[in-house]
C-alpha cells in the first residue's frame, strides 16, 4: 500500500506536472470507486487545475472548480501520459478506475487511475473542497507539519493504552502512515511493535520521533528523486 513518502512523491509529481492544465474530459470507468454524487464529476470539465496536494494517504487535484480526490488503498497507482487517447473505456472493463485528460499550451495530457488484484478499494470523490471528504476532515496532525513536535507526540502517546503500532498506524491520530512504515519506525527506534503507547517515557519518545523524521524523511526523498 503507498503510504506517505510515495503518496507525497506522486503529488509532487502531478502538481509539476498539471498545474495550470485544463481538465478536458473526466471517464470513471468503475462507479464502485466514485464516493460522492454531488457535485458530479463531470463538474470537473473545463476547469483548470490550481495545485495538487497530499492529505495523509488522499492526493487532491484542486481546480477552480471542485476538487478530484482519491486514496489508492492497497493496489492503486497512477498512469501518467503525453499522449492521450479518446478512447471511451467500457464500464468495469480492466485495471482502469478513472481516466482524466488534460490540455494546455504544451499540448495534450493524460492519466489513469489503476487498481490492480480483483478485490477494489480504491476510492474517488468529487467535492468542493478536500475538508469534504470524510477520511481528510479525520486525519490527525501530518508528521511533516510544524506543529508535529516531540511534545505533540508525547500528548498522543500518553493518552492511550494502544500498542504502540496501532498507534502509528491509526490515521485519526498521525496521518500518512501505514504498516510498513510503522514496522520501519520502531525497527530504527528499537521499540516493540507490542510497547503499550504510554508506557513510553519522554527519552523513548524523542528517539521514536526522530525515527519517525528519519524513516519518512530518507524515503521521501527516494520518492521524489
Amino acid at each position: 500500500m503507498p503510504e506517505l513518502p510515495e503518496v507525497a512523491g506522486l503529488a509532487g509529481f502531478l502538481d509539476k506536472h498539471l498545474l495550470g492544465l485544463v481538465v478536458r474530459n473526466v471517464q470513471i470507468v468503475s462507479f464502485a470507486v466514485l464516493k460522492t454524487a454531488d457535485p458530479p464529476y463531470t463538474a470537473l470539465e473545463n476547469c483548470t487545475v490550481a495545485g495538487v496536494r497530499r492529505f495523509g494517504k488522499f492526493v487532491s487535484i484542486d481546480t477552480d472548480g471542485p476538487s478530484f480526490v482519491f486514496h489508492l488503498a492497497r493496489a492503486g497507482w497512477v498512469s501518467f501520459t503525453d499522449s492521450p487517447t479518446d478512447t471511451q473505456l467500457r464500464m468495469g472493463k480492466g485495471y482502469i478506475a478513472a481516466r482524466l485528460a488534460f490540455t494546455g499550451p504544451d499540448g495534450a495530457h493524460g492519466m489513469d487511475l489503476t487498481e490492480a488484484g480483483t478485490k477494489k478499494s480504491l476510492a474517488v470523490y468529487v467535492v468542493r473542497g478536500p475538508q469534504d471528504v470524510p477520511g481528510i476532515a479525520a486525519l490527525g496532525p501530518d508528521p511533516f507539519s510544524a506543529a508535529f513536535d516531540a511534545d505533540m507526540l508525547a500528548e498522543i502517546l500518553g493518552s492511550t493504552s494502544q500498542q504502540i503500532k496501532g498507534v502509528l498506524r491509526s490515521q485519526s491520530v498521525i496521518a500518512g502512515i501505514g504498516n510498513a512504515y510503522s514496522d520501519e519506525i520502531l525497527h530504527a527506534a528499537r521499540i516493540s511493535p507490542f510497547a503499550t503507547a504510554k508506557s513510553l517515557d519522554r527519552g523513548t519518545v524523542q528517539v521514536l520521533y526522530d525515527a519517525i523524521h528519519s524513516v519518512l524523511g530518507t524515503a521521501l526523498a527516494e520518492a521524489e528523486g
